[in-house]
Order: structure tokens, then C-alpha cells, then sequence
């Protein structure tokens, strides 16, 4: 019997159900080694060789796949095709000591009877710079970790911690917040005519655009008092159409999934943090029923595309399909074009069919994933739209009209797409006027990042990959630097800040973007076979050091207020003072430790 080991008792179950009697399934449950918790783990002087040990949840574990290979006559590695996958399948040739019996490593990009018969068809080995790759990343993250965290604890707080790609995300959290913060509102004021044509009662809007020939900038009408003079000028002025001009759009659809592109969308749709779509995503490709869920690439198989061509074409007609295959290239640095984007493994599997199959949170991110790839694969939308110029004195206003002349793919997946009915106008038609307004506006600061807007700006600056964006969400909203506002945007807190600035003005490169973007392209090399991990962990980690060792010696502690409150402490009477903690500011005895009287602090957020 061939002994087939995977990382998830969910993934052994489907895949089971598609193979023999010959073949035994296993789960590893995840990652099998690990490096210590307690201390750096990383022989510096022995070339940053990692000292893993296999943590006590996963010793049964081991013994159970020791006893289940002695057995076998074959082993075969069936985890993930990708970094992470790559390394669990190596620990586990370490661990299991597969160099001294016949083992084969297949992949798979879905989990499907064809999927997986090809792939036991086609064993490679481990492909061992894949696996450096993780290996450079997990040190480098170590280092960061643990040689920076007790930096903080000594010149802030205990317990703090600083991460390669988190503290990066904090840095744009904390940068937005400033330009937020120094941002000076703008008072500006639009002109709006409501007309209707002669004898009819449906009125519609134009906006002033135009005065004297010169196109109005959009703050160029600053105070009530310009807006009512030319409310005063257009009184009792005729208004007439000067142009009415027709086009034809197409709208394009939108390509499939990728793992940062999914989450974005499942935030947007849903209100999901990444983390929770990552775990219904998991589910849903364990299942069988979607592809692998960590993917930055676009790529279709030739069945995939088939399988939509026929389902579009019978169930919405021939001219709902593009009429050839819509194929996409990611713009995502680094991405791995050997993978697919995510989509359904069956497009026959529609939503409404796999409601009595999968929860309704599971339903909601396969309904997204289903449609945006079918929907990718649809003839463009075709817009019918009409721009109307009406002429008054020496102003011009102008109104937009939209129809959907052939819905196309939006039939399945509709964006923000407004259908708005003009009247039908004519050049030189007189129109009336029912009232004009003139209306206030105020410019607006820029946005304060949620999950969807960070994981985007991460990803355009190449920072972090698909399986990094939800565990980097997750962590600085646990360390308590981030909070969420009433919209679920994010903001940094003051301990956040305070960690930031720490970090910015003695370690800038750790926050910098192009520098932690250049690390990430530095990990792709390795994994292409292309720069040894220990030479870029060298680089990195002696002048890291040394610098280190330095701010040790010169930055002073940060004042962590102590502020006197006029409190007195009810167990010992000693003053009370106002103190920052992980989790924000709060009253503290001032005999501690002595006395280790705390109160919360009534202004906390």
C-alpha cells in the first residue's frame, strides 16, 4: 500500500474518496517542525543554520506517520505547491527519513479525480529552493522578532513585539493618520440646474461646468457669496441645448481571483477580515471545490476555460460568451505564473447548487469566486452614453445619461454600473428651468486603510505574498497598535505610534517600503534558484546587529507618563499614577511593584 501524506484531515477525506484500496491517506496537521519559541533558534555562527524541534502537539502525530511509512511501500508527499507546502514536505522527509526509503512528492492546483490521478502520474522531488525560500523568510522574520521585540520591551514597554511586514502595514497605518490629521479642508460650492423639456414634467439635472469659455476647476467657486452672484446672473436666462453627443462603451469584466483580490472583494462585499475568508477559502478547496486559495496568478487551465465557454453558452446563449478564451496576466510583483487564479474546480457546481453542501458562509465566498470567474470569461458590457451641453448667457452646464444597451457579464457579477435616463434631447431645443441650487461641499481627507485597502497597498508595493496579507492583518490588530473605527477603518493607537515612531527614527529600514519590498524580491531569487538564503540572511543580519547593539547604548527610554492624577491607590493609599500598557493608557500604583493596584483609565478608546 502507497501512503499518501497531506496537511489537513479535511484534504486526506476528499481525496481519499477519489482513489483505491492501495492507497492510504495521512494528515500531518500543518507544519510537523518548528524553531524553538524561547530562544532564537538560528545557529548565527554556523552559517544561520536553523535548529528546528518538533513541538509536543505534533510528537503523536509523528508517530503515527512513523508507523504508517514502515508499512508502506511508497511514500508520497501531497502537500500545498507552494512555499509553505514545499517546506512541510521537506520536514517531513527529515523527520520521517525518507532518504532511506522511495518517496515522490506530487502537486495539484485543485482537488479534483482528474487533479489528483495526473499528479500521482507525474512525482518530481522536492524542490529544495522552494523551500530555502521559506526557510530565509521564516529566519529573516526571527531575527526581526526576536532580536527587536526585547529592544521595545527595555526602551518602551513589556510585551511588545515588532514584525519585517507588520511593522511596515502599521507605518502606513500611522503615515495615513498624519496626513489626515495636517489636512486643511477646502470650502467649495457646485451650481445645479433642474430642467425639463418643453411640456413634460420629467426633470433632470445638468452641473455648471463652463463660465466665459474657461472650464470651472472643481474648487474654483470657493464661498456661498460667488455661488448666489451667479445664482443673480442666471436669473431669467434661457437655456439652451448647445451639443448633445452620443457614444458607445464596453465595459470589460473583471479577471478571476487572486488571493489578495479575493480578500479585498469579500471585505467590500461582506465586511470579512482576511482571515476569516482565508479559513472559508481553505475549507472550500480541502472540499474539493474551489482551486488552491494562495495564488497570486491569473492563469487558466484550457479545461477551466471550456468548462465556462459551455456553461455560458447553455445556460445564457452564444452571444453571451466573449467568443474566445479571456486570458489574464497579473501585474503583482514576483507573482508565480505556474499557478492558477482561484475559481471553481466544476463551473457546473452554480451556487444555487451548492447550498445544501457547504454553509452560507462558505456559500457567500464560493458565490464570489464562482461568478467572478465565470463572469471573466463573458462578452463585455455595452453602455449607450449621452452628454448633453445647455448653453445660458455665458455659462455652460452639463448632463450625463447611461443606459445598458447589452448587459453581457454583468448579467452574473454587477459593479456600480447606474442606469441613468435622460430625456430625448435635441441640439438648439429650449429647455425650462424648474429651479437652480447651489450646494456646499467640503474637500475630504485622504481614507483611513481597512483590510481591503491595506492588503491592496501591500501588494502594489510588493510587500508580503498570498499567505502573509491575512496573518499580518490579524497580528497588529492583536498587539493592540491598530484599532478599528465605526466604518472598520483602521487607525493606530497610541501605543501604536509610539512603537512607530521608535522604529522609524532608529530602524528605518525595517519600516522602509522599498527596502522591505527589495527583502521580498530577494526571497523570489532564492526560490528561483537565483541567490543563496545565507548569503541574503548575512547581509541583512551583521549590520542589523551591530547597528542594534549601538541604540542599545544611545536612545533613552521612553517616558511612559507617570503622570500624577490626584488618585489615591484604595488597597495601600499610595498615589496613583496614569501609565501606557499594551493595551493603552491606565491607572497604576505608583509603589509597584510593591503594590500591584491597577485601574482602567476612563478615556481609553
Amino acid at each position: 500500500m502507497d501512503l499518501i501524506i497531506v496537511e489537513s484531515p479535511t484534504k486526506a477525506k476528499t481525496i481519499q474518496k477519489f482513489l483505491d484500496k492501495s492507497y492510504s491517506l495521512k494528515s500531518s496537521y500543518g507544519h510537523i517542525r518548528d524553531l524553538p519559541k524561547t530562544t532564537l533558534g538560528i545557529d548565527v555562527e554556523n552559517n544561520f543554520q536553523p535548529k528546528y524541534l518538533i513541538p509536543a502537539k505534533s510528537k503523536k502525530t509523528i508517530k503515527e506517520l512513523q508507523a504508517a511509512a514502515k508499512k508502506a511501500k511508497k511514500i508520497i508527499l501531497a502537500t500545498d505547491e507552494d512555499r509553505e507546502g514545499e517546506a512541510i514536505a521537506w520536514h517531513l522527509a527529515q523527520v520521517l527519513e525518507l532518504e532511506e526509503q522511495p518517496y515522490e512528492r506530487i502537486v495539484f492546483h485543485e482537488i479534483t479525480p482528474k487533479a489528483i490521478k495526473e499528479a500521482l502520474q507525474k512525482p518530481r522531488k522536492i524542490k529544495i529552493d522552494l523551500v530555502n525560500a521559506q526557510q530565509a523568510r521564516r529566519v529573516l522574520d526571527r531575527i526581526v522578532g526576536y532580536k527587536l521585540s526585547p529592544f521595545l520591551w527595555k526602551k518602551i514597554i513589556r510585551g511588545l513585539s515588532a514584525g519585517r511586514v507588520q511593522s511596515v502595514a502599521v507605518r502606513l497605518i500611522v503615515d495615513r493618520e498624519k496626513e489626515r490629521e495636517r489636512f486643511i479642508p477646502e470650502e467649495y460650492w457646485n451650481i445645479i440646474a433642474f430642467l425639463t423639456k418643453q411640456k413634460s414634467k420629467k426633470v433632470f439635472q445638468a452641473i455648471l461646468i463652463k463660465k466665459d469659455g474657461k472650464l470651472l476647476d472643481k474648487l474654483e467657486i470657493k464661498t456661498k457669496e460667488q455661488s448666489e452672484k451667479i445664482l443673480g446672473d442666471l436669473k431669467k436666462a434661457e437655456y439652451k441645448i448647445k451639443k448633445i453627443e452620443k457614444t458607445e462603451k464596453k465595459k470589460n469584466p473583471l479577471p478571476p481571483f487572486t488571493t489578495s483580490s479575493l480578500q479585498q472583494e469579500s471585505w467590500q462585499k461582506f465586511k470579512y477580515p482576511s482571515k476569516k475568508t482565508m479559513f472559508l477559502a481553505q475549507g472550500l478547496y480541502e472540499k474539493g471545490f474551489i482551486t488552491y486559495h494562495r495564488t497570486d496568478s491569473l492563469n487558466l487551465s484550457e479545461d477551466s476555460l471550456f468548462q465556462a465557454k459551455e456553461f455560458i453558452k447553455s445556460n445564457f446563449g452564444e452571444n453571451y460568451w466573449a467568443g474566445y478564451f479571456r486570458k489574464y496576466k497579473t501585474k503583482s510583483r514576483g507573482a508565480q505564473e505556474a499557478h492558477e487564479a482561484i475559481r471553481p474546480t466544476f463551473t457546473e457546481n452554480t451556487p444555487e447548487k451548492m447550498k445544501t453542501e457547504i454553509d452560507k458562509d462558505q456559500l457567500k465566498i464560493y458565490g464570489l469566486i464562482w461568478q467572478r470567474f465565470v463572469a471573466s470569461q463573458m462578452k463585455e458590457a455595452e453602455l449607450n452614453e449621452v452628454k448633453a451641453i445647455i448653453e445660458t448667457r455665458n455659462y455652460e452646464f452639463e448632463s450625463k445619461g447611461q443606459t445598458i444597451k447589452f448587459d453581457g457579464f454583468l448579467k452574473i457579477y454587477p459593479l456600480k454600473v447606474k442606469e441613468e435616463i435622460l430625456p430625448y434631447l435635441e441640439e438648439n431645443e429650449i429647455l425650462n428651468l424648474k429651479k437652480l441650487e447651489n450646494n456646499q461641499h467640503f474637500t475630504k481627507p485622504p481614507a483611513r486603510y481597512n483590510e481591503a485597502s491595506l492588503i491592496k497597498e501591500l501588494e502594489k508595493f510588493g510587500i508580503g505574498r498570498p499567505s502573509t496579507y491575512a496573518p499580518t492583518m490579524s497580528a497588529i490588530q492583536n498587539r493592540n497598535y491598530i484599532n478599528k473605527d465605526k466604518n472598520r477603518s483602521f487607525f493606530p493607537t497610541e501605543l501604536g505610534i509610539m512603537v512607530n515612531e521608535m522604529l522609524v527614527k532608529h530602524f528605518q529600514e525595517i519600516v522602509d517600503v522599498n527596502f522591505t519590498a527589495e527583502m521580498e524580491k530577494d526571497l523570489d531569487d532564492i526560490a528561483k534558484g537565483e541567490k543563496e538564503w545565507q548569503k541574503v540572511i548575512k547581509e541583512f543580519y551583521f549590520p542589523f546587529s551591530e547597528k542594534l547593539e549601538k541604540k542599545y547604548e544611545t536612545v533613552e527610554k521612553q517616558g511612559i507618563f507617570n503622570e500624577q492624577t490626584g488618585k489615591k491607590c484604595p488597597k495601600c493609599g499610595s498615589d496613583l499614577i496614569l501609565r501606557l500598557g499594551k493595551f493603552g493608557r491606565f491607572y497604576g500604583c505608583s509603589k509597584f511593584p510593591e503594590c500591584k493596584h491597577t485601574e482602567p483609565w476612563e478615556n481609553n478608546k
